[in-house]
């Protein structure tokens, strides 16, 4: 079945640090057409129009641009969102832990990711990569909840059997659990699946190893962890790894770092580690509510960019502070100009769709909204509170761009669709 939805339409399909404003594809009066959940056509309302005779035409009153994609989010740390009063490893020992033991139990486990699906649609992102738990039901429970909603997660069980007791797995058992996963989501819905160790210190030299096997076994899959985040982590990995070069070269040593490797944070990078960031394809998940939370640092948007590393941009929750792409890309601005460098508006929402497609590899399917992709797409209010309607009114598109991306959260998401559907409604 067609149907079509007339509204002001906004894309940038490639990166316009390289492309410039090329990349940016804008419809005042635009036109969307879908068949079956997929983009057929997109234009100016007046020049399609004509070709579709007969279909119905919804009006859709705001800015639409693609569904939103979230680079890096934990969804089992949702409940600890906002914990006080630690850097990295404190908070992680203290907040997160606790909270991960309780997805032993597949009914909490459901209950937490059908909440967090249903913000992420509130916030108007409709794909992410996202970190369970060492538990293979929760794993479950996010595909299960993903797949009723037909959204398109990527996910894999945490592999760690050097943590706290109760959050540990084995070199054995966290394979086997890999492997079945793969088995009984392979090929359903929307869902792909990332080899997920959690970071450099909670895994032995043999599960980094056995990871970096279970990667090349399965060429069709991600690999996610976290990288040079913290500078009290970054010490303990080099005590732990004295003889590698720097963070990422302990991940390397393992054949972690391949163009399917997707690495949380890069706070702090060697010049080293970008080159080979770069040489290897493997990318960044800039986080920068989390960054500022736990007192990490801002990363460098200059230096990523000498080296052209790949970017997409995550929340991180929850240590990321909210659910909103639109306030993530305002503290990444915040965060780029601590170190000088500045955030195109244009690049930000790049950055928020199609290059977080592109880290994702999912960049053929959504982040654009281009004829032949799924139609996940988000209609932005720009008078969604007193103040925006002001400081938008009669402006042009950049700057009614900048100041979704500033004062912009989840009550300026009007609509979040879903393969051409509403899968959420604000309500008045």
């Amino acid at each position: 079945m067609i149907h079509a939805y007339r509204a002001e339409l906004l894309s940038v399909a490639h990166d316009p640090r390289d492309a410039g404003r090329e990349a940016v594809r804008h419809e005042p009066d635009g036109l969307l057409v879908i068949e079956d959940g997929v983009v057929i056509a997109r234009g100016a309302y007046a020049d399609l129009a004509p070709r579709y005779p007969g279909v119905t035409v919804e009006t859709l009153s705001g800015l639409v641009v693609p569904g939103f994609i979230d680079a890096h989010v934990h969804y089992p740390q949702t409940d600890r969102i906002a914990s006080h009063g630690e850097q990295l490893l404190d908070w992680l020992d203290k907040h997160i832990f606790p909270a991960e033991k309780a997805f032993v139990d597949k009914a909490h486990a459901g209950a937490v990711a059908a909440f967090f699906l249903e913000e992420l649609l509130r916030n108007g992102t409709t794909s992410a990569l996202v970190f369970p738990t060492v538990h293979e039901q929760s794993v479950d429970a996010l595909f299960e909840a993903a797949l009723s909603r037909r959204m398109r997660i990527v996910s894999g069980k945490v592999l760690m059997n050097l943590g706290p007791e109760g959050l540990n797995d084995t070199v054995a058992t966290g394979r086997a659990e890999t492997e079945a996963l793969i088995r009984r989501w392979k090929g359903r819905g929307r869902l792909g699946y990332a080899v997920t160790p959690r970071f450099a210190l909670a895994s032995s030299d043999g599960q980094l190893a056995d990871a970096g096997a279970l990667l090349a076994e399965h060429p069709d899959v991600l690999m996610h962890t976290h990288l040079s985040e913290n500078l009290h982590e970054i010490a303990a990995v080099a005590g732990r790894f004295p003889d590698s070069a720097d963070y990422l070269d302990a991940y390397d040593r393992f054949g972690l770092v391949t163009p399917r490797s997707v690495f949380a944070h890069g706070v702090h990078l060697s010049d080293r580690a970008c080159s080979r960031l770069h040489g290897s394809g493997a990318g960044i998940a800039v986080c920068p509510s989390s960054n500022l939370f736990l007192g990490s640092g801002h990363f460098d948007f200059g230096q990523a960019d000498r080296h052209a590393l790949r970017l997409g941009l995550g929340t991180d929750i929850g240590a990321g502070t909210s659910f909103s792409m639109l306030r993530t890309s305002g503290l990444a601005y915040q965060a780029a100009l601590a170190r000088e460098d500045r955030l195109d508006p244009f690049r930000a929402l790049y950055l928020a769709t199609a290059g977080s497609a592109a880290l994702l590899h999912i960049e053929d399917r959504v982040g654009a909204l281009e004829p032949g992709q799924e139609a996940d797409f988000a209609v932005l209010d720009p008078a969604a509170t007193p103040l925006l309607a002001r400081r938008t009114y009669e402006a042009d598109l950049a700057t009614r761009l900048f100041a979704l991306q500033i004062l912009g959260d989840d009550r300026a998401i009007a609509r979040t669709y879903v393969m051409g559907e509403c899968a959420w409604k604000r309500t008045p």
